[in-house]
């Protein structure tokens, strides 16, 4: 998948409208957050939308931008304003996987990751890692996609007598499930919440164009033979009889602080004569 999203790295920008709509959801729910973090980080930075938001909205913080694919990077330096490069407020540049960051233990104030977490088939150790990486007080903030994504075509597939077991496309966790996952790796107060936001396509030519431009279409789609997905396609146009072709999208937003450990937390609740 590594090699998939670095050689979107060009057609990146044109396709990812559903990524630029999570994310500026997610930058109006900062709007109640009262924090000021020195360093910022972006997991997943993509072309750098996410971190220039948040450049915006934290003036004062360091910025990092993570990406595992080196081209995305490269893309994000190149998408700097030129104003940030002639004042040296460029985005710190960190080639990484969300798993084994190269930061020290509570370097982070606040950690932003609009639409990755999801490509992870088991994000919890990623989790653990990003709460490491937090200081305390320290907030993260995510947006992954929820196991109703696609679920017209996953319907398609079953109108063209796909079992339920060989269903191609990805299988996504449930917001609870990544509650649970949040708790597991040592957050506190998670807050977690879904909503559909629905793409709609002259054929079934666009949403595979989309999901090529973005370096994810094997990943999302997984394999099936040609001949299966003509029969998925056919499937798909006649539900909707002719009309534009919908591609719903569950977005589970979620964010969750780094707080105090459990035993600093219980000693600052004793009194000076050691009772609780």
């Amino acid at each position: 998948m590594q090699q998939d999203f670095s050689r979107a790295a060009a057609s990146y920008d044109a396709a990812a409208v559903l990524a630029r709509e999570t994310g500026k959801r997610m930058a109006e729910r900062l709007d109640y957050v009262n924090i000021a973090p020195r360093r910022i980080a972006d997991i997943g930075c993509a072309t750098g939308d996410g971190i220039r938001a948040l450049q915006r909205r934290y003036p004062a913080a360091l910025p990092l931008a993570i990406d595992f694919a080196r081209p995305m990077l490269c893309a994000t330096r190149a998408r700097t304003p030129l104003l940030s490069r002639l004042t040296r407020r460029t985005p710190r540049l960190v080639n990484a996987d969300v798993r084994a960051l190269p930061l020290a233990s509570g370097s982070l104030g606040l950690v932003w990751s609009n639409l990755m977490l999801h490509w992870l088939s088991d994000p919890l150790p990623a989790l653990r890692e990003l709460q490491r990486s937090l200081d305390i007080g320290g907030l993260l903030m995510f947006a992954m996609l929820g196991p109703d994504t696609l679920k017209e075509l996953r319907s398609a597939c079953r109108a063209a007598g796909i079992a339920e077991e060989a269903l191609p496309l990805r299988r996504f966790h449930d917001m609870h499930d990544i509650g649970d996952m949040l708790r597991a790796a040592g957050f506190a107060d998670p807050v977690m919440d879904m909503e559909m936001l629905t793409l709609t396509y002259a054929s079934p030519r666009g949403l595979l164009a989309d999901q090529r431009h973005l370096g994810v279409s094997q990943a999302l789609l997984g394999n099936l033979p040609w001949r299966d997905w003509r029969r998925v396609f056919q499937a798909y146009a006649a539900q909707h009889g002719g009309q534009r072709l919908p591609a719903s999208f569950e977005i589970v937003y979620g964010h969750a602080w780094k707080a105090q450990p459990a035993a600093a937390s219980q000693a600052a609740r004793k009194t000076e004569d050691g009772r609780a």
